[in-house]
Order: structure tokens, then C-alpha cells, then sequence
């Protein structure tokens, strides 16, 4: 399992341009998923040969300055809570601020590790500047210039070298499959969980957030066994507004990371929403297999949206994958919950297929003579060869003269011929072109 690391800061003093410096280490090489940009504030990072995920605490705020200490203090709490290591980062070029030293008041009384980095730090009269961020009382700092990386490593170095042991991800003794249930607060997580358990195992309420922790249930009933996780999406009540996205996503993080399938939940009173699509491309980014139940379906005026309707609208959003299931429950009625559960079984059967390399070239080689990549500068692309890589996840290469020639929608066609003739519905793919 991965250690979650948090960035936290106040507005514009270049959280996220340090953040992208982080995530692009690795994102550019081993991350290459094509179209994913939509969800900027979580990403995965390597140094030193240690591996961590991020969170950009600054994409979830939202409003005006005047209306951002709030929010500010909220999820530097949150971040205390949920991370295993904090980096607050402050702007030289503004000096100590009150809101700096707001967050500083909460971060002196972490037990965590705390790493100060004082950001666009470019020259011997700012590292002179910088000596100020000692009167922030949280010891010694970092000087960054996040916009050329310099002063990165230092940084990075110390945060390797405090971040906690992780326990291992895989459970040699466990072999069973891991659903995760993940979603926003109050999507019923923890009803579904309770109708297929049979038993109140979880305390289900109507305030959102009752559920702390993310649970295990080894579940065995109708001939399926797996362990069932609710994370349920969930805060102290006491600490966290409505809708703070924030929480969800964090809370999620190291479910999904730790699953084969995740079982987004959504409201169906409420819609697909930022919340929603951020867990759903969080779940695709760590390429785990993905089914989506739209709950309180039996609480939907019939006539102002049919399934058909409502599902295309979600499909909309989803693209490019938009091959998942989608299957519309009411945990309250137990309406499809086994449904969903033989739809989650099949996912991960999926996500385990292997194809024959003789199957696959015969099937794919035809498929690309009728429709080979369009020649760029007059330069032919020949693909001569594929195969499937013995990955955990299915990833398929095709060796080619001129890879560099084989864009993004030529990719995207490999990919859909794919799961045109395979099932692999829920389970995002990876599409690699090398050179023969």
C-alpha cells in the first residue's frame, strides 16, 4: 500500500505547480493514460524508490478569498487526519501571512511529519528572504522554486526518508478478490453493504458520514466469496461541511489502491457529480475494475427520466471508457443488490483474462490490414506484430516500424476492435506501440 502524502497551503503560493513537478516524475513514463487530465488533484510519485500517492489539497477549494480561510483550515484538518506526511508549502515572495500562520497553528500540533517548503526561492537575496519561515515555529525549511523543480530533491530525500512503513498491498494469505464500495457521503454505501450481509453489521444512519474507517467483511453467500470493503465516504461529522469533496476523494484513495473492483455508489437524486466523476477517473487512473450502481432509484420521478436516459447521460460524462456497467439498485428494497455483485464477480474474471498471443495477432492483424494507422508525412506505419504483457492488468503491445507515428484515435480504435471480441467491460486497458 501506498503512503498518501498532503499538500496544503493557502491559494496561489504554487501548490500545484509543484505538485504537477511531482506527479510528471513518474506520470510521464509509467502513468501514460491518455485523455486523463480531468482529475488534477491526485496523482502517484516515486523517489528514491519509494512509491506514494499525492494529494493537491488547493483543487478542492472553491470561492473567493475572503471565504477561503474556512475551507483552508478544513482541509489542512482533513489532510492531518488522512495523510501519512504533510508538506505545507508558503511564497517567499509574500513573506509570512496571517492564514500561513493560521495553518502553522495546526500543523505544530501534529504528531505527522510536517515539511515546510518555501516556494519560488531563485536566488541568494530570496534564500536570505526565506530565513523569516523560521518564525513559523515548525523548524527547519525547504527552499523550492517549484516552476525549474530546484531544491525538489532535497525535499523529497527527507520525505522518503520520514514516511512510514507501509504494510505490503497483497495478503499472501488472503487470495480472495477485494470490492472495494466506494462513493460520496450518503450514497448508501453501508445500506447495500448491510442488505447483502443480511445483518446490521454496519450502524446505518441518515447523517452522512457515520462510518470511519474503512471495514473488511469476508463475504461468502450464493456461491461468491471475496472481502467486501466499505469505505463509506465518510468524515467526522463535527469537522466537515456538506459536500467538501475533498474528504471523499482522500478517504478513497487507499481503498481503491487496495482493491481488484470498486463499486461506485452514486445518489440517484442526485446525479453523476464532480464528487462522483472524481472517485470514478481515481478508480480508472489506478487501473482497478469499475462497476457504477445509481442508488435510491425507487425515490426517481419515472417520468421525468428513464433508465435509458439517465445511463446515456452518466455514459456522456465517462468518455472515453465508457464501456462499465451500470446497473440501477435501491439498497433500501434490495432491488438488483445480487445483480450488482455477479456484475463486480464478472469484472474481475475479466480484469484476469488472458488471451493467446496466436489468438490475439490472428484476430487483430486482420482487423489492422482493413484499417491500418494513416500514414503522416507520407511515411507508412506497419504493424507486424501484438501481444497481450503478463501484467496484473491487461495491457497489450503492438509492434510497429514507426511507433512515434500511432496517435491517441488510433489507439482509442485498437482499444474498442479489443473490446469488441473480448470481454473486458469495467476494466480499463492499456494500449502500448513499440518498436519491432
Amino acid at each position: 500500500m501506498n503512503n498518501i502524502v498532503a499538500i496544503v497551503g493557502r491559494p496561489n503560493v504554487g501548490k500545484s505547480t509543484f505538485f504537477n513537478r511531482l506527479i510528471q516524475r513518474r506520470e510521464a513514463i509509467v502513468d501514460s493514460v491518455s485523455g486523463v487530465t480531468r482529475d488534477r488533484n491526485y496523482g502517484k510519485s516515486e523517489w528514491n524508490g519509494k512509491e506514494f500517492s499525492v494529494i493537491d489539497t488547493g483543487g478542492y477549494v472553491k470561492g473567493s478569498d475572503d471565504i477561503f480561510e474556512g475551507e483552508i483550515r478544513r482541509q489542512v484538518e482533513l489532510a492531518i487526519d488522512e495523510a501519512d506526511a504533510i508538506i505545507f508549502v508558503v511564497d517567499v515572495e509574500e513573506g509570512i501571512t496571517p492564514m500561513d500562520e493560521e495553518v502553522a497553528k495546526l500543523l505544530r500540533k501534529v504528531t505527522k511529519p510536517v515539511l515546510l517548503a518555501v516556494n519560488k526561492v531563485d536566488s541568494g537575496k530570496r534564500e536570505q528572504d526565506a530565513l523569516e519561515f523560521y518564525n513559523l515555529g515548525l523548524g527547519d525549511y525547504f527552499t523550492i522554486a517549484g516552476m525549474s523543480g530546484s531544491g525538489t530533491g532535497e525535499l523529497l530525500d527527507e520525505l522518503v526518508k520520514v514516511l512510514p512503513e507501509m504494510p505490503d498491498a497483497v495478503d499472501e494469505e488472503d487470495p480472495l478478490p477485494r470490492f472495494c464500495v466506494v462513493g460520496r457521503p450518503n450514497a448508501g454505501k453501508s445500506s447495500f453493504i448491510n442488505a447483502l450481509i443480511g445483518e446490521d453489521r454496519f450502524v446505518v444512519t441518515d447523517i452522512a458520514g457515520t462510518t470511519r474507517d474503512a471495514i473488511d467483511t469476508k463475504y461468502n453467500r450464493f456461491g461468491f466469496e471475496f472481502n467486501l470493503v466499505d469505505t463509506a465516504g465518510i468524515r467526522r461529522k463535527a469537522k466537515v461541511k456538506e459536500d467538501l469533496e475533498f474528504y471523499s476523494v482522500m478517504r478513497s484513495v487507499r481503498a481503491i489502491e487496495h482493491s481488484d473492483v470498486c463499486i461506485l455508489m452514486i445518489d440517484a437524486t442526485r446525479g453523476f457529480e464532480g464528487q462522483d466523476q472524481s472517485i470514478f477517473w481515481l478508480a480508472e487512473k489506478n487501473r482497478k475494475g469499475i462497476v457504477i450502481l445509481v442508488n435510491k432509484w425507487d425515490l426517481v420521478e419515472k417520468d421525468t427520466m428513464s433508465t435509458r436516459d439517465y445511463e446515456a447521460k452518466i455514459r456522456e460524462q465517462l468518455q472515453p471508457f465508457t464501456d462499465v456497467p451500470i446497473l440501477f439498485v435501491s439498497a433500501l428494497t434490495k432491488q438488483r443488490l445480487l445483480k450488482a455483485l455477479e456484475e463486480a464477480v464478472k469484472v474481475f474474471e475479466s480484469r484476469k483474462q488472458r488471451i493467446s498471443t496466436s489468438k490475439f495477432n490472428e484476430h487483430m492483424l486482420k482487423i489492422i490490414e482493413t484499417m491500418p494507422p494513416p500514414a503522416l508525412k507520407g511515411k507508412y506505419v506497419k504493424i507486424k506484430y501484438c501481444m497481450q504483457l503478463p501484467t496484473a492488468v491487461p495491457q497489450f503491445v503492438f509492434f510497429a516500424n514507426l511507433p512515434q507515428y500511432v496517435k491517441e484515435p488510433y489507439k482509442r480504435f485498437l482499444e474498442n476492435k479489443i473490446r469488441e471480441n473480448w470481454n473486458f467491460e469495467g476494466v480499463p486497458i492499456d494500449i502500448y506501440i513499440r518498436e519491432k
